[in-house]
């Protein structure tokens, strides 16, 4: 247990079914499930006193419990990752929860406590994510890349798969070191925040960006984002988890 005053926790929402990949949270190629990776990377946070698995399948509770993690079984027929990380921790005692995707397993651990200090830091703010600078013209005008646009407080105005903002004068004309930025969703939110949020309806925007996050700003919240350095990338395809497999092959071999 960590000496701050608020309790942390990760939960890793852990959907079985996958379109572009079929069951890839149990991919085993690397001697450890795909998403075991994700767990042990929350493992090591400084600012997590305990990381959870939410799962909607009997085989991703044994798997979890094969390597020894505290795993909860929710409704298959919930409709988002969000939906799943508020219904595990329901009856958890906990102040922050942070919803970390099952397919991030190169996640940084000090990643996840900069998202958790946010809230620590931020007491007036019920949610936050993080984004970083995009590195090629090629990665912003690409819609699967969602873009978010934040205010000087680094609170969030707008989130979207569209280039936000859109340079009316051409990429040419932009201001000297202005950045546009990435964001990738991994979340932490207050317990009350979270538990309320599954409640409200979907926003308009929402439905017609397929962001779940412009509920938050429909609806007259803040989200707090904290840039970093990098982006870490989630696994999405058999040819992202190929990769993943011969970094850490590569990884391990320098252990050695």
């Amino acid at each position: 247990m960590s000496g701050k005053s608020l309790r942390s926790i990760v939960v890793i929402p852990a959907r079985l079914a996958s379109s572009r990949f079929p069951e890839k949270i149990l991919a085993k190629r690397t001697g450890k499930y795909l998403f075991q990776h994700t767990y042990e990377q929350a493992l090591q946070a400084e600012l997590i006193d305990k990381v959870i698995v939410a799962a909607d399948d009997e085989r991703t509770i044994q798997a979890a419990e094969s390597f020894g993690a505290q795993a909860i079984m929710t409704d298959p027929a919930l409709p988002s990752g969000t939906d799943r990380v508020s219904a595990a921790v329901k009856n958890i005692d906990c102040d922050i929860i942070v919803n970390l995707q099952a397919d991030e397993p190169q996640m940084p651990p000090e990643f996840i406590d900069k998202l958790v200090k946010l809230l620590i830091d931020n007491p007036e703010v019920p949610m936050a994510t993080l984004a970083s600078a995009f590195t090629s013209r090629e990665d912003i005008e690409n819609p699967n890349n969602v873009k978010v646009i934040i205010d000087k407080a680094n609170n969030a105005i707008y989130f979207s798969r569209s280039i936000i903002p859109y340079p009316r004068e051409g990429f040419e004309t932009l201001p000297k070191g202005f950045e546009y930025y990435h964001h990738f969703g991994i979340y932490a939110y207050r317990k009350d925040f979270l538990l309320a949020l599954t409640k409200l309806e979907p926003a308009p925007i929402e439905q017609v960006e397929k962001l779940e996050q412009l509920r938050v700003l429909w609806n007259g919240y803040k989200i707090k984002v904290a840039i970093t350095e990098y982006r870490v990338e989630g696994i999405d395809t058999i040819e992202e988890y190929e990769k993943f497999v011969e970094s850490y092959g590569q990884t391990e071999k320098t252990k050695l």
